[in-house]
């Protein structure tokens, strides 16, 4: 299975920030909407206040990999954008795994 895209451009993260809708638990923030295109776009955000290059560096190949184990459960035709918190600091990949999987059961968006 190919990874999605990801969401790149300032204007594609606006967009679902905008548009789209939002649910969040204690680690992470998910916000989706639909797009024109047959795949999904996953974009990732983690803020300075999360930690120094390191930390943020880390949470992101978190997110994404569990993304990416993941994939075939998500519907297809999504912009997602995860937004880590201060608390997903010192979290291991599975309760990273499991946040991602209980925001995509919020929004209805896992097959």
């Amino acid at each position: 299975m190919k990874f999605s895209e990801s969401l790149k451009r300032n204007s594609d993260f606006q967009k679902v920030y905008k548009e789209g809708t939002s649910y969040a638990n204690r680690y992470l923030v998910m916000y989706v909407c639909k797009n024109q295109q047959n795949g999904n776009r996953l974009g990732i955000c983690v803020s300075k206040k999360v930690g120094n290059s390191v930390v943020r560096h880390r949470i992101t190949r978190l997110v994404r990999e569990s993304y990416r184990l993941r994939e075939g459960m998500f519907n297809s035709g999504l912009d997602m954008v995860v937004v880590a918190r201060k608390s997903a600091k010192d979290k291991t990949c599975q309760e990273i795994e499991s946040a991602l999987l209980h925001l995509g059961r919020l929004h209805g968006i896992l097959l």
